[in-house]
């Protein structure tokens, strides 16, 4: 670079050069401009070369300033070795003089710089380092920000993987944030640090400006998380606890907004937020009567999370507050009722809620106009009935009136959601409660559920209508009690049967179970039903369509509600090959019945036949405690069978002596018969 630079001097300024003010001076400033504008793109980098080395050498008076015109004409349309040498020219120029630096501060000047900023490496690093060197000046700090791209392009430069580029945007964006409308645009582009630090530390002013800011963004939930990691919910609390009207409410548009994300509820249950949001919920000051709406919907947003379960008595506030508030607060209300109520572990805050009387509050919000509000408090119900006392008084707190709202409801609403949660409530109601059974049969809601289940399986199953038949499931269940087999024969004539066997191809995993438990539940009476008086007629053989192996008889599915002859065995073992196992006890109940002591030879064949036992013996693999307990008795009864201890017993002997290791002493015990069975151990043994 020397040698080369000896030459471009040797050959440019072989001449005498003037001395203008007792020191070395641009001799032919004129001409280099001249060059700069008329040059082509080989030429230029050659003038750019020769001013480097001028500069570089001193030799810059007052004239050099007019290069600078000139340089930033050429350098959006110059390619990119001649920009990267032009930004470089022009850093030499602005750190000769703040005067220089201000020639350059025009927003059309800095326009040119900042779309360098989203080229390659090199002369993004230099445009950044040039805009950070232009920042002393006060114009280039109060426009760079209007610039469009400008702070997005700083931020993805700080974020990058250049060291110096990163160092250069991050020195300039604090510099910048100086600004608070550059900050606004730093948190538009991803880049919040500063916007906290207004939060914290801000005039009252700022603060309200970086919560409007916060509550009108559409923000994902990583920026969500990364303004929570930086120290956001604090502040914003302090300002709604301790603000003036104006400070609460952008505060709580902010933490509306940040209240979504899991991370940040816990934050603010930290920060005792909650109790100040109840307190303004019951506020009957007209000032603060706004704030309500907003207070309610993070209260929504924050029962999403069950960390509110530690908040004792919050839900039944919430319930006293709904008959007090506007239809809007109302809707954030139920939301956050219905989250709480449907948390896993909320069985004791639904007792509570049963106790102080929810059930009467809610159940008059069934002729709500409002179809949000009626919808919600539907739902509502459905959560706090779910754990009815059977013994309990419920029918008497419903009453015969909201049952037969409910079965209207079921029968004429146009909302999937709506009927699902009618049918939820129903479903959840004691079953052994009879006269909730004669009131929706007097209804004729059986008819209603049979032509709603066949409109719903036609139709594609989306999420809402998976859950209606769940719920439908659930109602059939009442209508298959196996105490009343009059009610079964009329479920059967309906076509009750046939519903539960499509549900136990397509439906979800808790309608399998529910459809499993139906069809247990009447398959309970079918050995009844089948032991009939002989007839007069025994010269007629039996039809080999109607007769049963199982039972030995003839079976009729509208009749005797066999599961051989409905078809159910292969569906009901294929759920215990399934991967979810939600519904393995309602399925072994149901095939557990063709194994009563009068029929279990029979049954056991029925069950080997439809591949069963390998079912059963998975179950004891991976299914539960319950559904374990339940496998074993019935295979203790199947490998009472020589031939299906030939075919299974190897196979089924390892699972079973790895599971008696670990079993209660009640299933030990039954396994030990089975071992016994397989001549394993004898009858009498005390191993186990």
């Amino acid at each position: 670079m020397d040698a080369v630079r000896g030459e471009m001097m040797e050959a440019r300024f072989d001449g005498p050069i003037e001395e203008v003010g007792g020191g070395p001076a641009l001799g032919d400033t004129e001409d280099l401009v001249v060059r700069i504008k008329n040059a082509d793109e080989d030429e230029l980098w050659v003038v750019l070369f020769e001013i480097a080395v001028l500069t570089e050498e001193g030799f810059v008076g007052e004239d050099g300033g007019t290069l600078i015109p000139a340089l930033l004409n050429r350098l959006a349309s110059s390619k990119c070795e001649n920009r990267l040498k032009m930004i470089e020219v022009l850093r030499k120029l602005a750190s000769h003089s703040t005067e220089y630096k201000e020639k350059m501060a025009g927003v059309e000047a800095l326009s040119t710089i900042v779309r360098s900023l989203s080229r390659n490496v090199d002369e993004s690093r230099e445009a950044v380092g040039l805009l950070l060197d232009l920042s002393e000046v006060l114009k280039v700090r109060q426009r760079i920000g209007r610039i469009q791209g400008c702070m997005v392009m700083l931020v993805t430069l700080r974020n990058g993987e250049d060291s110096i580029a990163s160092e250069y945007a991050g020195r300039l964006l604090v510099v910048l944030s100086g600004n608070a409308h550059n900050v606004l645009l730093m948190a538009e582009a991803g880049y919040f640090s500063p916007l906290v630090r207004y939060l914290k530390e801000g005039s009252e002013m700022n603060k309200i400006l970086m919560a409007n800011a916060i509550s009108r963004m559409k923000l994902t939930d990583q920026i969500r998380s990364t303004l929570g990691e930086e120290g956001s919910i604090e502040p914003l609390v302090n300002m709604f606890t301790s603000g003036k009207l104006e400070a609460k409410l952008s505060a709580l548009g902010a933490l509306r907004n940040l209240s979504i994300l899991e991370e940040n509820i816990k934050r603010l249950i930290d920060s005792g937020a909650i109790e100040h949001l109840l307190q303004l919920l019951f506020s009957v000051t007209s000032v603060l009567v706004t704030l309500r709406e907003p207070a309610a919907a993070i209260l929504a947003n924050i029962a999403e999370s069950d960390r509110i379960l530690t908040k004792k008595g919050m839900a039944l506030q919430m319930l006293s507050l709904l008959n007090h508030s506007s239809s809007a607060i109302q809707i954030h209300l139920f939301q956050a009722l219905n989250r709480i109520a449907s948390h896993s572990n909320a069985k004791r805050i639904r007792t509570k809620m049963r106790e102080n009387g929810a059930l009467q509050l809610l159940l008059p919000f069934l002729t709500e106009s409002n179809d949000q509000i009626r919808i919600a408090a539907l739902n509502l119900l459905v959560h706090i009935s779910k754990d009815f006392d059977p013994a309990g008084e419920c029918f008497d707190q419903i009453g015969v009136a909201h049952l037969n709202l409910l079965v209207n409801i079921i029968a004429a609403s146009t909302s999937d959601n709506e009927k699902s949660a009618a049918l939820g409530i129903l479903s959840n109601l004691p079953l052994n409660d009879k006269r909730v059974t004669d009131i929706l049969v007097k209804e004729n809601l059986l008819p209603v559920l049979i032509s709603l289940f066949d409109m719903t399986i036609a139709r594609t199953l989306n999420p809402t209508k998976m859950c209606l038949l769940e719920n439908i499931a659930g109602v059939m269940v009442r209508f298959t009690v196996p105490w009343d087999k009059k009610l079964q024969r009329i479920s059967a004539s309906h076509g009750v049967i046939s519903c539960l066997l499509k549900l136990l191809a397509c439906g979800s995993i808790v309608a399998k179970s529910k459809a499993a438990v139906s069809l247990g539940q009447l398959s309970q009476n079918t050995v009844a039903l089948v032991e009939v008086k002989p007839t007069r007629w025994m010269c007629v053989p039996s039809s080999s369509e109607t007769f049963c192996d199982v039972h030995n008889g003839n079976c009729v599915v509208k009749t005797t509600f066999c599961l051989v002859k409905a078809g159910a065995m292969s569906p009901l073992v294929q759920i215990l090959q399934g991967k979810d196992r939600e519904a393995d006890e309602a399925v072994l109940e149901a095939l557990a019945t063709l194994l009563k002591d009068e029929i279990w030879e029979n049954g056991s064949n029925a069950i080997e036949k439809a591949s069963g036992v390998q079912a059963l013996v998975r179950v004891l693999e991976v299914g539960n405690l319950k559904a374990r307990e339940k496998a074993v008795w019935m295979l203790e009864r199947i490998f009472r069978l020589e031939g299906h201890r030939e075919k299974y017993g190897e196979a089924a002997q390892l699972v079973l002596i790895d599971l008696a290791q670990k079993a209660t002493p009640s299933l030990k015990s039954m396994i030990a018969k089975i071992l016994a069975h397989l001549q394993l151990l004898q009858m009498q043994s005390s191993y186990f």
